[in-house]
């Protein structure tokens, strides 16, 4: 959406009270009602198109050529829409020109009053711009991408993002679409589930990136509804003005289809990136989304993912970037001088330093019931865990007690309840650790274990048929500089399996090695004392 462009441009004018900033929508576009809402939302003043046809404004910008941009009386600015002009889109403007060089929008934007400054992100488009029209090539300047500069600034706080997300030691993996028929989303609607099914959960966090175009055309409902399995498995969905891009510098992983949104994941560091991009009309060759999926690998199957990123080598990503972006982070400063220039003005002396990305929004659903995969491997009990019902049932299933529908925590082998806040009530009722997990095997006569998550961090789990309850505490994995710690529901699957098992109980302290992908957690699993039995939850 060209309003998140401008959206990104306008803080050129911060501290300025002699700028005056209103918004019109230019007649003709599908997605229009979406954009006001989003000017609304930003509590923008919006002035209808008529009235703004009939007036002289000391400056015009825009993000696109299209539409009657000539009928708006002032100077013109034209920001780039998307990153490397990559794609044509079929129907529309002139056969195989790049949508936002197109030399039909572009001739109709010159006319009766040439564009003042086409403000382009790197040197070789205005080479391709002079080659389609030599005209609009005489206002273009590099100036470069004031999104990327956003993106580059931010870099440092992808910690926070992840910690946001509640991404954890897990690998982020985001899917990116663009709109249109040859888009990830169009072509390969079930591939957010199928990954959600495939990936294990404590080993992959995955997020998808929708064009707002897309988003538009669908309805926040409607997609929500196409995504639900998926967004129930704990898929995040960023929103599409800047979350996306918070998203794509958390990321450790990328799945892209022909859309430029790639290009800022590959600017700001070369990790792995594959294409589900199966050809078609829109794609340019030769541009910087042609040059990195020709390099990079194809994704045929989602049970091939790994393997797909596994063959991934570095260069393609970081040469794309630098194909399509000028990689100084001095556009905003840049613009804001050209801009002035075109004004008559001399800045306000204020810092157009680029606006840090806000954090990106957890995942909505989180899931609270897993089919538990045990295997008893020679170092110790390999646990992969996914969200219940979307693969084959595992070792056990592990339900979150007063998170889940009711019909899964009867089928529970394993309930686990979690502790709740403090109440704030004059006289307060709680269970004990060892009250509610003796209640639960009562309440639920098909659960073999039930454990409490005390607030130290260690767990009172209870087998039925056994005599004493026993105290579970994963030990924290000291990484180089860094501490992986084990979410004690995982801790309690490891603990379960061992003690229903044919192997005689521990009679005393024992300690068991938990795997979790390529990390092996310590877990001490000793019976409890009568202190521990009566913790409050």
């Amino acid at each position: 959406m060209a309003l998140y462009r401008l959206l990104d441009a306008l803080p050129i004018f911060a501290g300025d009270e002699r700028i005056t900033r209103l918004f019109t929508l230019v007649p003709g576009s599908d997605f229009g009602a979406d954009t006001l809402s989003a000017i609304d939302a930003h509590g923008g003043r919006t002035v209808p198109w008529s009235e703004a046809c009939g007036s002289t404004y000391d400056l015009v910008m825009a993000a696109s050529p299209k539409g009657d941009l000539r009928l708006l009386h002032g100077p013109h600015v034209l920001l780039p829409h998307g990153a490397g002009f990559n794609k044509s889109i079929p129907g529309e403007g002139s056969a195989d020109s790049a949508s936002g060089l197109d030399p039909t929008y572009l001739r109709r934007a010159h006319d009766d009053g040439p564009i003042a400054l086409h403000a382009l992100a790197h040197p070789d488009q205005v080479t391709r711009l002079a080659a389609t029209n030599p005209r609009a090539a005489r206002h273009a300047k590099v100036i470069g991408d004031l999104t990327l500069d956003r993106v580059l600034a931010s870099l440092s706080l992808r910690d926070g993002y992840r910690a946001a997300l509640g991404t954890g030691a897990r690998e982020l993996l985001v899917l990116v679409s663009t709109w249109g028929p040859e888009s990830l989303i169009r072509q390969h609607p079930g591939l957010p589930a199928r990954l959600a099914a495939l990936l294990p959960y404590d080993e992959y966090q995955l997020a998808l990136v929708i064009h707002p175009n897309e988003r538009s055309l669908l309805g926040t409902y409607d997609l929500t509804e196409r995504l639900a399995p998926a967004l129930d498995a704990g898929m995040v969905l960023p929103d599409p003005h800047e979350e996306w891009a918070s998203a794509l510098i958390a990321a450790d992983a990328l799945v892209t289809d022909h859309g430029s949104a790639a290009l800022y994941y590959c600017a700001a560091g070369d990790r792995p990136v594959v294409s589900v991009h199966r050809g078609g009309g829109e794609l340019i060759p030769g541009s910087p989304m042609g040059v990195l999926l020709d390099r990079i690998p194809q994704l045929g199957r989602a049970e091939d993912i790994t393997d797909a990123l596994e063959a991934y080598r570095p260069g393609p990503g970081h040469a794309a970037a630098e194909a399509a972006f000028t990689l100084d982070g001095e556009a905003a400063e840049r613009l804001r001088t050209e801009v002035y220039t075109l004004l008559g003005l001399t800045p306000r002396p204020h810092d157009v330093t680029p606006r840090l990305l806000p954090p990106p929004a957890p995942a909505p659903r989180v899931p609270t019931a897993f089919d538990v995969h045990v295997v008893t491997a020679t170092d110790g009990l390999r646990i992969t865990r996914h969200p219940a019902g979307t693969g084959l049932p595992g070792h056990h299933l592990a339900v979150e007690y007063g998170t889940a529908p009711e019909q899964l925590t009867r089928s529970a082998g394993l309930l686990y309840r979690r502790s709740l806040p403090r109440s704030a009530a004059p006289v307060d009722l709680a269970w004990t650790a060892d009250g509610w997990t003796r209640h639960a095997l009562s309440a639920y006569p098909g659960c073999r274990s039930a454990g409490a998550l005390l607030r130290s961090g260690a767990c009172l789990l209870r087998v039925r048929g056994h005599e004493q309850s026993y105290v579970v505490q994963a030990e924290p994995r000291p990484e180089g500089g860094l501490t992986a710690q084990l979410d004690p529901a995982i801790a309690l699957s490891a603990a379960h399996a061992r003690l229903i098992s044919p192997q005689p109980a521990p009679d005393g302290r024992t300690a068991l090695n938990c795997l979790i992908g390529e990390r092996t957690f310590r877990i001490a699993l000793r019976p409890a004392t009568d202190t521990e039995a009566t913790q409050v939850i």
